[in-house]
């Protein structure tokens, strides 16, 4: 079974400090304390608007944390500061000004020469791109075809639907098979929670976890090395 990495995603840390527009709570503090906790790498999405995440943000994280995870959409200016600051891994997802969170994955049923453009240019500038995705087996296969070494799958209908039905696990299930059988890695990510991780965190095939307003709210109450040693705990319960 192929041993899984935990990226705790920091933004919501960033959106408390974007409420009242000051200095504090700190993302970079956040992310060393997941670091200490045993977080494998750390996640933040640049969203066009700087929502959350600012650019300083990033400026600060990308030298600092072992592991970066840099979400960004195919804005020209997000991609040149990706460019530039090289993080180890560009999740390329969707991204709408009028959604609270990103809603499902990239539409890959098109041609998409932007797409393609933002996957060269990171490429080009060392870092390893996954594409944020439905777990669907089109959207899979067009995913191989451009190339890149990893996938994540979106797991909002699984962690959004309802709890009596098998349908949404086995839907990531049948993905995770699928994008490993053609050799891609496969990452998960969205929605999930202390509450409902351990199904997927089960599924052989992925080999890493993208989670954050759930760790971060525990964080409000426990602490943040605390939320993610109980998140771990979850996580690598899952594969014994």
């Amino acid at each position: 079974m192929i041993p899984q990495r935990l990226y705790v995603n920091i933004d919501h840390v960033a959106t408390v400090r974007q409420a009242r527009r000051t200095d504090e709570p700190d993302p970079l503090e956040a992310a060393r304390l997941a670091e200490a906790a045993g977080a494998d790498g750390i996640t933040v999405h640049l969203r066009e608007d700087r929502r959350h995440i600012q650019d300083a943000d990033v400026e600060r994280l990308a030298p600092a944390v072992r592991v970066l995870n840099l979400e960004l959409a195919t804005s020209p200016d997000v991609l040149a500061i990706a460019c530039r600051l090289r993080p180890y891994q560009a999740t390329i997802v969707p991204e709408r000004r009028e959604e609270v969170t990103t809603e499902g994955g990239l539409d890959l049923s098109r041609p998409a020469p932007r797409l393609r453009e933002t996957i060269r240019r990171l490429e080009e500038a060392g870092a390893r791109v996954s594409l944020f995705i439905d777990p669907e087996p089109a959207t899979l296969d067009a995913a191989k075809d451009l190339g890149v070494p990893a996938v994540e799958l979106h797991t909002g209908r699984y962690a959004h639907g309802r709890r009596r039905s098998e349908a949404p696990l086995d839907e990531l299930r049948r993905a995770a098979r699928h994008a490993a059988d053609m050799g891609l890695a496969v990452h998960a990510g969205h929605g999930l929670t202390y509450r409902n991780v351990v199904p997927v965190a089960s599924i052989a095939e992925i080999e890493e976890l993208n989670i954050g307003h759930s760790i971060v709210s525990r964080a409000l109450t426990v602490g943040m090395r605390a939320a993610v040693e109980e998140m771990l705990h979850l996580v690598r319960d899952a594969r014994r």
